[in-house]
């Protein structure tokens, strides 16, 4: 048994008489548990061109949006390439099209902006979303994946 101080700053100041090793270790357990339910998001990359088919659209929005209710956040990016880079107007209306098409579960954490010669945005899920998806989870009896 060792005597920890408990308290220096208490007057007088406060001790506990405990097995310190002990108590080291079930502080590691709860950090490692706490660790353990944490979780990091994840940023997902959805990438464009300005001259993207309908279907090449749909089927890559789609995959944002799936992305987006497991709550990941999504880069989504528009690549010019050669004289693409002259319409560039061209590509800001892609990106409002996918904010308009993800505005039910995302917001846009960053506006489109150039970098280089690429266009980038970042969507992030509703609050909302993330509630609604956690309850469709406990409905299903799945545990929350983090």
């Amino acid at each position: 048994m060792d005597l920890v101080e408990i308290a220096p700053n208490a007057q007088p100041p406060v001790c506990r008489i405990m097995d310190f090793g002990k108590y080291k270790y079930e502080l590691e357990k709860k950090d490692k548990q706490a660790r353990k339910h944490q979780s990091a998001t994840k940023v997902k990359e959805i990438q464009f061109h300005p001259n993207v088919g309908d279907h090449d659209y749909q089927t890559k929005v789609r995959h944002a949006r799936e992305f987006i209710m497991e709550g990941h956040r999504v880069k989504v990016g528009c690549f010019f390439r050669g004289r693409e880079n002259a319409h560039q107007d061209i590509g800001f209306e892609v990106m409002n099209r996918v904010i308009r098409d993800c505005q039910d579960i995302a917001v846009p954490e960053q506006t489109p902006k150039f970098l280089g010669r690429n266009l980038f945005m970042l969507l992030t899920p509703r609050p909302s979303t993330k509630a609604k998806q956690q309850a469709q989870q406990e409905q299903s009896g799945k545990p929350a994946q983090g």
